[in-house]
């Protein structure tokens, strides 16, 4: 797999970033990197869509958000594997964002490291999700069956 990070693979969606910090979203922290993702099934193009953010109240001169925002970009990028491998073959897109939590500067090291804890984290959990079969229900209620109702 090559280690590419393409403009398909970037989050762009307006109604996904507000699904996804409206609620309903699994979040971790892997300090200095704060990580939330959901399944977004209107995403087209790439498996996993990925957004980057550093708050301007952290790092009020752009060339220290610019940097942060390129450490976290290139450990996903030669990261990415670790997720992409472990998505079985049927799960819908997954979007995902990285929030820079930290005041201070980080060393690239130990932004990697954090992205593949964070990564393999995500990878257990979706693997999980997308394998186990969601009961259907229908108008809220769950139905017994009568066989088994007394």
């Amino acid at each position: 797999m090559p280690h590419t990070f393409r403009k398909h693979e970037r989050l762009n969606r307006k109604k996904v970033l507000e699904k996804m910090f409206a609620g309903g979203a699994r979040s971790y922290s892997f300090f200095p990197l704060r990580m939330v993702y959901i399944f977004a099934p209107e995403l087209e193009g790439a498996q996993v869509s990925v957004l980057v953010s550093v708050s301007k109240r952290h790092f009020k001169r752009a060339v220290k958000r610019n940097r942060v925002k390129r450490q976290i970009r290139e450990a996903y990028r030669l990261n990415k594997h670790l997720l992409l491998d472990a998505l079985p073959e049927g799960c819908p897109p997954l979007a995902l964002a990285f929030i820079y939590l930290s005041d201070d500067l980080c060393d690239t090291e130990l932004i990697e490291q954090r992205m593949k804890a964070a990564l393999a984290r995500v990878a257990d959990n979706v693997a999980t999700a997308c394998t186990t079969p969601v009961p259907a229900t229908d108008g809220g209620s769950q139905a017994i069956p009568a066989a088994t109702a007394l």
